[in-house]
């Protein structure tokens, strides 16, 4: 029972003081608190983040280097010239026909004759030492080629042309004489041989002779 009257007196307590919040009158606003103006915030600008900018590399083509000009061809002299020909000659000679030949050998003989040069007496030389123009005269030739051959100083193409052919035409000689000395020997013996078998016969047929007429003697005693 006590319990109840507790609870409805502090229920009525409550309620007492709820009332007397409810009438108390508010607080009047002073004059300076409504007049003063709204605070304005300074707004901050928001950090911007600088954007990298590539680096631009500029790339020059490398200076053109001036072509090489080239060196202008050494002039041909004449005796360089005059060797050329005779090599073309050569073997123009190497594939003519043998009255072709022959008729060659007439202009180079004409050529010499009247201008003794060195060219002229190789271009003979070489058209004698030719089988097909017939019979060759190496001695001849030899003879054409020594003074060229056989001149002090530089080698000339000329000289170098001429000291070929002179080699050529000698072991050509050299090859000749060796196949005639063994011809020659060969041949002496079999003459040797032939020699000695005629006597081998020769004393065959007396012994023969020889023999009948003694047997013949016999018969008639």
């Amino acid at each position: 029972m006590s319990r109840r009257r507790g609870r409805i007196v502090a229920g009525a307590a409550g309620f007492a003081l709820l009332a007397a919040c409810a009438a108390a009158p508010q607080a009047p606003v002073p004059e300076s608190a409504a007049a003063t103006p709204p605070v304005q915030v300074a707004q901050q600008p928001l950090p911007v983040t600088p954007v990298p900018v590539p680096q631009v590399v500029i790339v020059q083509s490398p200076p053109r280097t001036p072509e090489p000009q080239q060196a202008p061809a050494p002039p041909v002299n004449e005796e360089e010239q005059l060797a050329l020909a005779l090599l073309v000659d050569l073997q123009r000679y190497a594939v003519e026909s043998g009255d072709d030949l022959k008729r060659e050998i007439a202009a180079a003989n004409l050529a010499l004759t009247r201008t003794r040069s060195d060219a002229n007496r190789i271009r003979l030389a070489m058209l004698l030492t030719l089988p097909t123009a017939g019979a060759p005269d190496d001695p001849r030739a030899l003879s054409l080629l020594e003074p060229i051959v056989g001149r002090s100083g530089n080698a000339s193409p000329l000289k170098q042309i001429a000291a070929l052919l002179y080699a050529q035409i000698t072991e050509r000689l050299r090859s000749v004489r060796e196949e005639q000395r063994r011809t020659a020997a060969a041949q002496e013996k079999l003459d040797a041989l032939r020699a000695v078998e005629r006597s081998l016969l020769l004393e065959r047929s007396r012994n023969a002779g020889g023999g009948g007429a003694g047997g013949g003697g016999g018969t008639g005693r």
